[in-house]
Formats: C-alpha cells, sequence, structure tokens
C-alpha cells in the first residue's frame, strides 16, 4: 500500500514523503490513520535528529516516521490478532511500548510506525504489550489527545507523600489539600486544569499561575471557578508577572504552603519558584521536558531534611494512565478539546513542527489526509470572509465556545481537500 508520511530523515531535515509500506506479517496491523496532535517532543527529535536518545543513527538511510499521538480505523489485521481486533474498528494508541527494553517508540525510531502518516504498520510488539486500544467515541481527535491526557494523569499519579512516623509513600495528590500549576495556562496545563477538577482524587485548593493575563483569561473562559466550585475545588487563576508572587502564592494558602506543586516551563525561575511555595511533605512535580541537558535550578535541601520537600519528574504515560483518559473522554468528564488552537493537514506537519516553539497557542491538530494550511481557530472567521470552509467551521467553533469539536471534525474531513 502506497502512503504520505511526514519523515525525518537528519537534523531539521523533515520530508513529506510518499512510499510503498510492505505487506504485514501474521503478527501485525496495518492501520489508516486520521489524526495527529504535534508534540513538542516531536520537535526536539526534527532538530537534534540522529543525537536524540529514542532516534535511530541511521536515519539518513532509514529515515523514521514521525509523530506518537494518532488516532484511526484498523484496516488489516494479521491473523495472530484476529481474535482481538477487527478490521473498521477504531483505535487508540499507547507510544511507550518497551520496545526489547530500549527507548525505542513510534514517531521516534520505526520507518513504517508513527502518527503523521495516513497509514503505518504496528508491530507486534505494541499488541503484545497491550499499548493498542480499543477506542469507541466518534471523535478522532479525542482518541489524539488522549495521549497528552495520559502524561497528565500518570503525573498526578507519581507524585507521593509520607504518612507522619512511616517510610511509606502515598501515591497521587493530596485529596482536598493544596495544589498549584504553575505555568499552566499553555495546552497541557489546560489539560491539568481539567484533570484536577474532575478526577476521583481532587485538590481542595486549585492555583493555576502565568505570566499572560490573556492565556489566564482564555483558561478561565473554558474552566471557569464557577463549574469548579461545582466540583468541591476552589480554582484561582494568578498572573505572577507582579511583584513577589511568592507571598501572594503563599498567602492564598495562609501560609501553610502547598501539598502538591506541578511546573509546565522548564525555565528555573519558575523551578526555583515552585520549591519555595512548598509545605511540609510537599511534592514538586516537574512535568515541562527541558531541551537543555545541562538545566539547573536551585533547590532548598534544608527543607528538603526538615520539612520533608521531595520532587518527581515524570515524561510520558502508562498504559493505565491512556485507558483511565480514554474512559474519562468517553464518560465525558473530561474534554481535552480546550488543548486544541490549531488545525491542518498532513501538509503542513513540516513547517508546523520545525517551528513548533515560535507557534502561539495549545495544540495543533493535524488530519493526515487532507490538505490544509496550519490555521488558528481564532483565525477562522476572518479566513471564512474569503472561504466558505472557513466560514462553517467558524460558526461551529463558536457553537462550541470557541473550541474545536466532532461536529467542526465531521465537516472538515466531509469537506477539506484530499491530499
Amino acid at each position: 500500500m502506497m502512503t504520505k508520511a511526514v519523515r525525518l530523515h537528519g537534523a531539521n531535515d523533515l520530508r513529506l514523503d510518499t512510499f510503498r509500506l510492505p505487506e504485514i506479517k501474521d503478527d501485525e496491523i496495518l492501520v489508516k490513520i486520521i489524526s495527529d496532535s504535534i508534540c513538542m517532543s516531536s520537535y526536539k527529535a526534527a532538530i537534534q535528529g540522529e543525537k536524540h536518545k529514542r532516534v535511530p543513527a541511521n536515519i539518513s538511510e532509514v529515515p523514521i516516521i514521525i509523530g506518537h499521538e494518532f488516532c484511526g480505523v484498523i484496516e488489516q489485521v494479521g491473523s495472530r490478532w484476529a481474535s482481538e481486533f477487527k478490521p473498521g474498528e477504531k483505535f487508540g494508541i499507547q507510544p511507550a511500548i518497551n520496545y526489547h527494553g530500549t527507548l525505542h517508540t513510534p514517531g521516534y525510531s520505526f520507518p513504517y510506525m508513527g502518527g503523521a502518516t495516513q497509514y503505518a504498520v504496528l508491530l507486534p510488539e505494541v499488541m503484545e504489550n497491550g499499548s493498542l486500544l480499543h477506542y469507541d467515541a466518534p471523535e478522532f481527535f479525542y482518541g489524539s489527545l488522549a495521549e497528552p491526557m495520559s502524561c497528565i494523569v500518570g503525573a498526578f499519579h507519581a507524585q507521593y507523600h509520607l504518612k507522619a512516623g512511616s517510610y511509606f509513600h502515598h501515591m497521587g495528590i493530596v485529596e482536598g489539600g493544596n495544589l498549584a500549576i504553575l505555568a499552566g495556562a499553555g495546552p497541557m496545563g489546560l489539560g491539568a486544569i481539567d484533570y484536577a477538577v474532575h478526577c476521583d482524587r481532587k485538590p481542595g485548593l486549585l492555583v493555576v499561575t502565568d505570566i499572560d493575563q490573556t492565556r489566564l483569561d482564555r483558561a478561565e473562559s473554558i474552566f471557569s471557578v464557577e463549574e469548579a466550585a461545582k466540583h468541591g475545588v476552589k480554582l484561582v487563576y494568578l498572573n505572577t508577572s507582579g511583584e513577589d508572587p511568592v507571598q501572594r502564592l503563599m498567602d492564598l494558602t495562609d501560609g501553610k504552603g502547598y501539598d502538591d506543586v506541578f511546573v509546565f516551563a522548564p525555565v528555573a525561575p519558575v523551578i526555583e519558584q515552585g520549591d519555595r511555595i512548598l509545605g511540609f511533605d510537599g511534592c514538586l512535580n516537574f512535568f515541562a521536558g527541558p531541551t537543555n541537558p545541562n538545566l539547573s535550578a536551585m533547590f532548598n535541601f534544608y527543607d528538603v531534611h526538615y520539612n520533608s520537600h521531595h520532587i518527581v519528574g515524570t515524561s510520558g504515560g502508562r498504559t493505565e494512565d491512556l485507558v483511565e483518559s480514554l474512559e474519562m473522554i468517553a464518560a465525558q468528564k473530561l474534554n481535552p478539546s480546550s488543548m486544541v488552537t490549531h488545525v491542518g493537514g498532513l501538509d503542513a506537519v513540516i513547517e508546523t513542527t520545525l517551528n513548533l516553539p515560535k507557534i502561539p497557542g495549545g495544540k495543533k491538530l493535524i488530519y493526515n489526509h487532507i490538505s490544509l494550511p496550519l490555521t488558528a481557530i481564532a483565525d477562522f472567521k476572518e479566513k471564512g470572509k474569503a472561504d466558505p470552509l472557513f466560514k462553517t467551521l467558524a460558526e461551529i467553533c463558536d457553537r462550541h465556545n470557541g473550541l474545536w469539536s466532532g461536529e467542526a471534525e465531521e465537516f472538515l474531513l466531509r469537506n477539506a481537500k484530499p491530499i
């Protein structure tokens, strides 16, 4: 089968290639990929090329398909998996497949398996590790966003605290406690707000900070203080660009500090701010993935010793986290559409990926079988003056509080130009 795919040939060398996939073996599955959201991790792989830990050294001879947040339809099933999967059913995927004990992952390491392609061949390790997941919701983009949501779910589960007089670790955030999400008005921060308010183990106080008031206002328009209160969470949005942000954060807790702090920007001052607002037995989660291998920050070890401050870092989520994400999305407890700010076709992937840090907004959602320049949802109305496709998309998004939706996806897939 022929496919179009964005492949990495070397550092900063992405190409939209057309090539033939091999026939699947008895222990493989052929899938049609409908949607793939672009992750900052793909940008890091693209600019580092062979130097990236997950990227093979021979990509100049055997290029790999990028993208790992994908969702689609099963096309063909090898005989080994015929009793578990059927052609025509939708799927989600957990890309952390632990391939032969290596860091090899779809979207970084394989010539025929990644998200930025129209069709892909799934290796047996994907199914053997339970990483190919049944997915029943009508929206494809929710399946793509379930992977980044699973990273958030995993981070919340990775938090730990010590019971007084015991060395036993109690996993998860402190229920009813104080939680801060620093630099939390970006796409992943929005997902974290959504999860914190709607998961089974909720904080009592949730403070979300940013230095961009526009981003904070958008976050509040999606996740309102009033809605959070209905779920028993006191939600506060705080602009920390003013004077003494640490004191203002501490005042919100009456000086107690925070049980759980999530750092959503790989910036030393934000990390140090998180350290300074931890309360007794406070756990700081460094969520943001840095590109600088030498990133360091000051951490108060007096408080580590006497106030039981501790730190954890997570990268990606487990299969169980992805399943939880899919189940909560299907139950309409989570709405990750808040992450999406831009939509494009497969021909927009290269420019978007290589310039991702420079493009404002949240998640960039790609539909692999259409041709469409990357376009901000906020720009649909203006573009709609000359293009009826965007005019209708703007009207649909307006009906959904300015957010992407299943209705928008269905219209786009039905009316956009095929690639």
